[in-house]
């Protein structure tokens, strides 16, 4: 596992992390023996970031971590989480104690002193335009509720609005071959002021792993079955905005494009660490062969700059116009 330097944070973090919204139930169930064995796998693996937050299962992926690494005999990751979904909060229900009380919430539940990076979580852009919340965010730091704060947008323009705010340290986005825009719009803008990208979504809900097919089917409690369309929160969260069975045909001509040598999951998170701007990618797993699929990427060689560009040609003629919802 190769490391980078998370924005202002200054922590070395495994170039794969691991996202944690499974652990809440939100792609199926999931025991909380079957968490145990995936985290445990990844720190295996060199994994040194694991990112949640308060809404994932209504605390129960922050609670799997917790207890998890109070359980082993190990120096504790980077735990980071987010605040700022829940139905205390959003969408116009911010105030300094409210945001507090969640952030002292997800401390006793990951069972730490202080959180190493809270990011506030998707909340409303005006409410971010507003700017109040970021100077809470400050006071928490000076009194050590947290060491550090990032957010985690829906769209480049929010990004670009966060990136006024002088302490910010990490931007937490939707970044894969299926949505590029952050290269030309974000990444120049973010090294410049020293804020880490953090990667989510980097198989577009499981599309860019190649294994899906038309027919499929998700359990009632995935946000693939119940989000399909943006039913519940933004469009851009459930497969990069794309309509499904039209995302399945887009990953068939981009198979012809990759060919079959790597496995499609492997080449597509390559082809996010090929960027300097990225700090980390936060793929998520439930099983143990996706965590070493995952985490071996980290040795596999930078893409070609042919396939580079081959892969930009081919969202801008054939992916971007399928996108649905701001970008």
């Amino acid at each position: 596992m190769k490391f980078r330097t998370l924005g202002k944070t200054g922590y070395r973090v495994s170039e794969i992390g691991l996202g944690c919204w499974q652990f809440g139930g939100h792609f199926g169930p999931i025991s909380e023996a079957n968490s145990h064995d995936v985290i445990k796998l990844a720190s295996d693996n060199g994994v040194n970031l694991f990112d949640t937050a308060d809404v994932y299962g209504g605390g129960v992926s922050e609670s799997y971590l917790g207890n998890h690494f109070a359980s082993q005999d190990i120096t504790k990751p980077h735990l980071l989480t987010k605040v700022g979904r829940d139905g205390k909060l959003f969408p116009d229900g911010y105030t300094k104690q409210a945001v507090r009380e969640n952030i002292q919430g997800s401390i006793k539940r990951l069972k730490v002193d202080s959180i190493d990076l809270m990011q506030l979580h998707c909340v409303p852009p005006a409410i971010l335009a507003q700017g109040d919340i970021f100077s809470w965010l400050d006071d928490f730091c000076q009194e050590g509720l947290i060491r550090h704060y990032g957010v985690s947008v829906e769209t480049v323009d929010e990004a670009l609005l966060c990136l006024q705010q002088p302490k910010l340290a990490t931007l937490q986005i939707i970044f894969n071959i299926f949505r590029q825009d952050a290269i030309s719009r974000l990444f120049d803008k973010a090294q410049q002021a020293d804020v880490g990208i953090i990667v989510r979504l980097p198989l577009a809900s499981g599309l860019l792993s190649g294994k899906m097919k038309s027919q499929q089917v998700f359990d009632k409690q995935d946000h693939r079955h119940f989000n399909r369309n943006g039913e519940c929160f933004n469009v851009g969260e459930t497969f990069s905005g794309i309509e499904f069975e039209k995302g399945i045909e887009l990953v068939n001509e981009l198979q012809q494009i990759v060919g079959t040598d790597t496995p499609l999951s492997q080449l597509a998170l390559r082809w996010i660490l090929d960027f300097p701007a990225v700090s980390t990618v936060i793929a998520g797993a439930s099983k143990p062969n996706q965590v070493l699929l995952n985490t071996s990427v980290s040795d596999i060689e930078p893409l070609s700059t042919e396939l580079h560009q081959q892969l930009s040609d081919f969202y801008k003629s054939r992916v971007r116009e399928n996108i649905r919802g701001d970008i």
